[in-house]
């Protein structure tokens, strides 16, 4: 069983407004943006368990907003880095910066997914457990579900529930990634990638990836040995070129940091506040945003194919079209065609208005 939607609810236990209790999803989006914290619980359970109604869901929040007119978009920080780099802490402990400098936060914590059961531990919402107490966080724990990219499919819905919910600073989380996982940085307007002293020499440091598109560069757990080792590797790569994208951009910089004492959080918050008004300033925001749209279109796209695909007629189309693979009567590219012609026909009996 995925545990991901029971455990990830525990917290999120504010009043019920006559809104959330029975509505349908317009009603839950206009009680979340009142600030009933299980009307937007249930809405990101949605999200996670139910692709097939993300359509109807992206209509209702999209309606509220145009109802509720225009207002700035929530600020999307992504965190992260190799496993055990500190990630979790690192974001409950901006979480609590954020919160000190006045914004409301949503944190979404993408955990790993058991290849077995597809249940998740949800372990980086255990280690948040002391943002409970402050109505103006909202932590959210998503299973990968065998995602690759280190996001779970589900969390660009679940930031848009997140800013109709009112909360203008939302950190991402990923699953610990390796060098190659970079979809972070098509979600976030800043991407922070942690690293720990040790990870890697001088040719680890200049390997294509993660460190292409990270935005801040951070070495946690500063205070262990290497930590100096690890900063001059990186600060090197910066000098020979390894940047930004934008060639007129800031370069990322490197951030020392020791989340666990609390040492760094604030010129690590600093330096997102900057990068931010950069991105505004420079018209670099709404370019990234547009490109996130495009991807967002993209993926509702291809989960309608997915949902279509998966209906019986479909499965049985598919096992017919396999078999005459087999024997090679058809070929897999025109097998796939005639499968996405078949999962696209109207019903014989439907109109043709």
């Amino acid at each position: 069983m995925d545990t991901g939607s029971v455990r990830a609810n525990q917290r999120d236990t504010g009043p019920v407004r006559p809104a959330a209790a029975g509505a349908g999803i317009a009603g839950l989006v206009a009680a979340a943006a009142e600030g009933d914290r299980r009307a937007v619980a249930r809405l990101l359970s949605l999200a996670e368990n139910n692709p097939a109604g993300w359509p109807e869901l992206s209509a209702a929040l999209t309606a509220h907003a145009v109802h509720a007119g225009p207002a700035r978009p929530a600020q999307i920080v992504g965190l992260t880095g190799p496993p055990g780099v500190g990630k979790s802490t690192t974001t409950a402990a901006l979480a609590r910066a954020f919160r000190d400098a006045g914004r409301r936060v949503g944190v979404l914590a993408v955990d790993p997914s058991s290849p077995v059961t597809g249940g998740a531990l949800l372990g980086d919402r255990i280690r948040m457990t002391e943002l409970a107490g402050d109505p103006g966080v909202f932590v959210r724990s998503l299973a990968s579900r065998g995602q690759l990219g280190g996001l779970a499919l589900a969390t660009a819905q679940a930031l848009r529930v997140l800013g109709a919910a009112g909360y203008d600073l939302l950190l991402v989380e990923t699953v610990g990634v390796g060098q190659a996982e970079v979809d972070i940085a098509a979600l976030a307007d800043t991407t922070c990638l942690l690293l720990a002293p040790g990870a890697g020499d001088g040719v680890q440091a200049v390997k294509a990836g993660l460190l292409e598109v990270a935005d801040i560069l951070v070495v946690n757990k500063s205070d262990q040995p290497g930590a100096d080792r690890t900063v001059a590797d990186l600060t090197a790569m910066l000098r020979l070129g390894r940047r930004t994208p934008q060639a007129d951009g800031p370069g990322p910089g490197v951030v020392r940091l020791a989340a666990v004492h609390g040492q760094g959080i604030d010129i690590l918050l600093g330096r997102i506040t900057d990068h931010y008004q950069w991105l505004v300033a420079s018209g670099e925001l709404g370019r990234r945003r547009l490109a996130r749209a495009r991807g967002e279109i993209r993926t509702l796209a291809l989960a309608t194919v997915r949902a279509r695909l998966a209906d019986p007629a479909m499965e049985a189309a598919l096992a017919a079209l396999a078999g005459a693979v087999v024997d090679a009567t058809i070929d897999p590219a025109r097998a796939s065609e005639r499968l996405l012609s078949a999962a696209w026909s109207p019903p014989a009996d439907a109109s043709t208005d």
